[in-house]
Formats: structure tokens, sequence, C-alpha cells
């Protein structure tokens, strides 16, 4: 077990190594360009945002591949000390994002307040410092953890027929590694960057919206600390009691999470705005922080109906697996498809009454309070790649069976949270970025965008494009890479001898550092895509029609991103409850119908779905940033 865990956490290290050392030469070449456009703490606001945001990844990874071998060793006691375990791993992940999240915006802000007489424009870059890793990390993991886990299933369970996590396979621990770097690290940063970039975008706003106002600079900042505690608080409610409930227990959690912050937000929002603000009462202002929680647990709700094996759809799916393929695929689409709707009504609604309740500002202080809660939600979803790779641990050790029926439950419901986070992150990510536009627009004293404007139009158009080309690349890069990891598997089976008699070990770093080079490779031209179109569009069509970009990036990047992270989650667990022993069970006809479109949901749900998220933040902050020269 130790050297199966050494051989994941070596793995793990060696691709993070490449790839920051690859992105900190491009973050450098962006900060001597932001030196000479904006000056040096504008420079410095950029390199705070992605030193922070990077150090969120690994401490996400780190985490996580010490608490992997320890949740293997708890699982031979049962279901509740490995539960247990598994989700302190996660809750340090979880509760390290918010804290350093917050500590980057209140330490910054702090230092703009001495040096920069308040001025607002080096925050932006922090923001972008964090976007700008986010969207490598979330790529460059989604690419590396799915063409690893593609690319050893094809092999090892199509071609050979032997079980996910069998030693005998050279690319399982490559497939392991991808969870910690993609699910973890990835998520990590992903989160912190959404954070940070709400929190701004809540702070600019506040500004423009109130300039004479400073109270409306530190509420958001508040609202976050609040929530802090209260996911502190959330923690020590995380307790399974009995053999099944994992949902349920997590849920106390955020539940409680929810609860201590609702009563901290109308002490913070009474007392520090008790004559209202402006012409907003104080009341509204808190309702407008209420509707934050409200869609959290709205969209928490929502996804797991749509991935959980106990509901309507993944059994829909795991039905349609039993005549085929082609059935499977069709099903499983159909249901990606109709999960869009759900969420998308619950945001329009949020966003439509906490603009009644406070305006533009309203709407900010929405999206700050769902994020506030990133700590609970975080730690939530983390414990998921923790008991994924506890279970391949326990598989690769030969373990007995008792560890997996322990592990196997555990990883199913954390297919769920990790679906459950992602819809969490796209939600808030339309949000932030819907505040980041009204920046934008604020900031261009740009009121109206009319549909009778053919710049507008054409914004819209290849905004709305853009959320499918960056899909498609990512798609694209985790079946180039995929190729990869398929051959070298292939070769080593025919080349070592004795290696499907179990006689002799493969060589596992091959594998690993075939997809590292892949994925790093393939994550450059997607991110370059993201940060280029908008200064293209806005120094060649005008102001109006980055305008109209941002908002067609928007609209169907929220659509595409929910399509593809519940769909994709929703097939994992479709293969999961076949596997349980419905519709014939592992090795039957239905289980190979699901194992395709499990294949097929692996790049959707942990690539190109979640890695829209940061895109559309992108588009909009490196907007944000060049307004001054568009004006």
């Amino acid at each position: 077990m130790n050297a199966i865990s050494d051989a994941i956490a070596e793995g793990a290290a060696a691709y993070m190594k490449r790839q920051y050392a690859v992105v900190s030469v491009i973050g450098l070449v962006i900060a001597v360009i932001l030196y000479f456009a904006f000056g040096a703490i504008t420079a410095a606001g950029f390199m705070v945002g992605a030193v922070f945001s990077a150090i969120s990844g690994v401490v996400g990874m780190s985490i996580a591949v010490r608490s992997n071998i320890r949740t293997a060793q708890a699982a031979k006691k049962g279901l509740g000390p490995a539960f247990n375990l598994a989700f302190q791993g996660g809750a340090v992940t979880g509760l390290m994002v918010a804290g350093l999240a917050l500590l980057a915006i209140s330490g910054f802000y702090f230092v703009l307040e001495r040096v920069a007489n308040g001025n607002l424009q080096p925050l932006i870059a922090l923001g972008f410092g964090g976007s700008l890793i986010s969207v490598f990390a979330r790529l460059g993991g989604g690419i590396f953890t799915k063409s690893a886990d593609v690319g050893t299933d094809m092999v090892g369970k199509i071609e050979k027929g032997i079980p996910e996590d069998d030693p005998r396979n050279p690319g399982v621990i490559a497939d392991l590694v991808g969870d910690n770097v993609g699910d973890d690290a990835g998520m990590a940063a992903d989160l912190f960057e959404t954070y940070v970039i709400t929190a701004v975008a809540a702070m600019i706003l506040g500004h423009l919206t109130f300039p004479n106002n400073q109270a409306v600079l530190f509420y958001p900042m508040l609202i976050g600390a609040i929530s802090i505690v209260a996911s502190i608080i959330g923690t020590w409610f995380v307790r399974l009691i009995g053999k099944g409930g994992v949902m349920k227990a997590l849920y106390q959690g955020l539940i409680t999470a929810t609860v201590v912050a609702i009563f901290g937000f109308y002490v913070l929002t009474v007392g520090f705005f008790p004559n209202g603000l402006g012409a907003i009462s104080s009341l509204n202002l808190f309702f407008a922080s209420i509707i934050g929680l409200i869609v959290t647990l709205g969209l928490v709700i929502i996804t797991e109906f749509y991935t959980s094996k106990n509901f309507g759809p993944v059994r829909t799916i795991a039905k349609a697996s039993t005549t085929g393929h082609g059935t499977n695929i069709i099903a499983g689409l159909a249901v990606s498809m109709k999960s869009t709707t759900a969420p998308i009504l619950l945001i329009a609604a949020a966003i439509f009454t906490s603009y009644s309740l406070a305006g533009l500002y309203g709407v900010a202080v929405a999206a700050m309070s769902m994020l506030s809660l990133a700590g609970i939600v975080v730690a939530i979803d983390a414990f998921g790649p923790i008991t994924d790779n506890a279970g391949g641990i326990a598989e690769m050790a030969g373990l007995d069976q008792k560890v997996r029926d322990v592990t196997d439950p555990l990883d199913a419901v954390g297919n769920t949270t990790k679906a459950v986070t992602k819809a969490y992150a796209i939600g808030s990510a339309g949000l932030a970025a819907l505040v980041l536009f009204a920046s934008y627009t604020q900031e261009l004293k740009m009121d109206a965008f009319s549909l009778s404007d053919p710049a507008v139009l054409v914004g819209l158009f290849i905004g709305g494009a853009l959320p499918y080309l960056f899909a498609s690349l990512a798609m694209e890069a985790v079946g180039k890479a995929s190729v990869s990891i398929v051959d070298e598997v292939r070769r080593q089976f025919k080349e070592i001898k004795g290696l499907m008699a179990g006689t002799a070990k493969p060589e596992y770093g091959k594998a690993v550092d075939i997809v590292t080079k892949a994925a790093i490779k393939e994550m450059i031209l997607p991110t370059a895509i993201t940060v280029l179109a908008p200064i293209v569009v806005g120094f060649t069509l005008g102001p109006k029609a980055l305008g109209g970009l941002l908002m067609g990036s928007i609209i169907t990047g929220l659509f595409v991103a929910i399509s593809m992270t519940t769909g994709g989650a929703a097939w994992d667990n479709t293969k999961k409850y076949i596997e349980e022993g419905n519709y014939g069970g592992k090795g039957g006809f239905a289980h190979q119908s699901a194992v395709t479109g499990d294949t097929v949901g692996d790049p959707y749900k942990d690539t190109a779905g979640p890695a829209i998220n940061p895109m559309i933040k992108v588009l909009n902050i490196v907007a944000l940033l060049i307004a001054p020269f568009l004006i």
C-alpha cells in the first residue's frame, strides 16, 4: 500500500512541477506586459492572484495523496472510519481554498489602501492571475486525468477484461494520479479563482455604483469571513450514523453551515447598514444575501437528482444500456440536455429577485454569499478523489473485498458530490460573470446594448461560439492523449513477458510521463484563445462588440458546462449502478454499454465541462482589464 501511495504522490508531484514550470513562464510574460501597460502594482496583483491560486491547487493535491492510503487503511475498520478520514482530508482542502482566497483579497486591498490611494484596478489583475492559473489547472489536470482514465480503461477493461484498478495495467497509476491533479488540484484552483473573482467583481461594482461609500467594499469580504466560520462549524456536524446515509451526513454539514451563515449575514447587514444603502433597505440587502445560499442548496438538490443512482435519470440510462451502446449514449445525451433547464431557471430567478431587491449590487451580494460557502462545499467535494484513490489502492494491494465494499459506495457518492461542486462552480460563475459584465458596462458608461447594432450581434455570435470551440478543443485533447496512453499500455502488455499473468511488474512511470507531456502540450491552445479573444474583438470591433461577446459566452457557456458535467456524472453512476448487480451486473451486456457511456462521459464531466467555468470568467476579466483603453 505504501509503495502504491508513494508512486501516486510521486507522479502527481512530477505533473504539478512540470505544469507550473510551463505556466510560470507564461505568467511572467503577462506580468511584464501588465507592468508596462498598467504599472508595478497591477503587475504585483496579477502575480499574487496567480501564486495563491497555484498554492491552493498544490495544497489540494498534497492533502489528497496523503489521505488516500489512510482512508484505505481506515476502510478495514468499516464505513464510518473511512468516511470520517476522507472527509477530514477534504475539509483541509476546502477551508484552505476559502481561507487563501479571502486572505489574497483582503491582504491585497489592505496594501492598495496604503500605496494606491483607493485605485481598484490592481484588484482586477488579482482576479486575472487567479483565473489564468485556474484555466491551466482545470484544463491541464482534466486532460491528464481523463486521458489516463479513458486510455487505461479501453485496454484494461475492454480489451483485456481485467478490473478497473488491476495492478497489471501499466496505466493504472496514471489514472490514480489524474484523480488528484484533476479532481482535487484543478477543482481547488477553480473554486479559489471563482471566489476571488466574485468578491473582486462585487467590490468593483459596489465602488462604481456607490463611489463615496467604503462600506460596500468591506461588505463582500465580511460575508466571506462569516461563511468561513460557518463552514468550520458545519464540518463538526458531518457525522455518519449507521451503515448508510453518506449523502445525508454531508448535507448535515452543509445545512448547518447555511443556517449559521444566515444568522451571521443578518447581524452583519443590519449592523453594517443600519440606515440601508442609498435607496436599498438593510433588510432587502440581507434578503439578497440569502438568495445566494438558496441557489447553492437548490443546485445541490437538482444535481443530485440527475446524477445519483437513487433517482430516475441514472436508472433510465441504465435501462437503456440493456439494448446496446448506442441507446446508452442517446439516453445519456438526453439526460445531459434536460439537466440544464432547472439550474438555469433557478439562476434566472435568483438574478431577477436579487436585482428587484437591491439592484445590480444585490446580484453581486447574492453571488458573493453563494461563493462564501466554498469552504464546506469544497470539503464535500474533495473527499471524492480521496475515496476513489483509496479504492484503487485497495484493489492494487489485494486487500479483502470488504475494503472495496466500503470504498466503492463512498466513491459513488463522490461522483455525485463532484458533480454538485461543478454545478455550484458553474452557477456561481454565471452570477460572477454577470457582475463582471455589469462592471464592464459601468466602466464604459454604456447602459444598453441594442440588438439592432450589428457590432453587438457579431459579438454575441462570436461569444456564443467560444464555449463550443473551447469544449471541442478540450475533448480533442483527451482523445489525442488517450491514443498515446492506449499505445503505451498495449506495448507493455505485448513486450513485458508475464505481465498478464501477474509475474512481472509494469512500467508505471512511463505511462505517467507520456500523459503528462500530452496534457501540458494540449492545454496551451484553448487557454490562448480564451485570453486573446476579448483583446482581438475589443480592439478590432469595438467595446459594443466585446460586450456582445461577453454576454454570448455567458449564455452558451452555462448551458454547455452544466450539460457536460451533469451528463458525464450520470453516465459514470449508471456504470456503478449496474455494477451493483442491476441489469446483469459486472461483465454483462448492459455493463459493457455502460462502460462505453462512462468513457464518453469522462472528458465531458472532468475536462471540457468544468474548464468552461474559468474560461467564461477569463473572458470577462480580460475585457474589464482592457476597458480603459476602449473608451
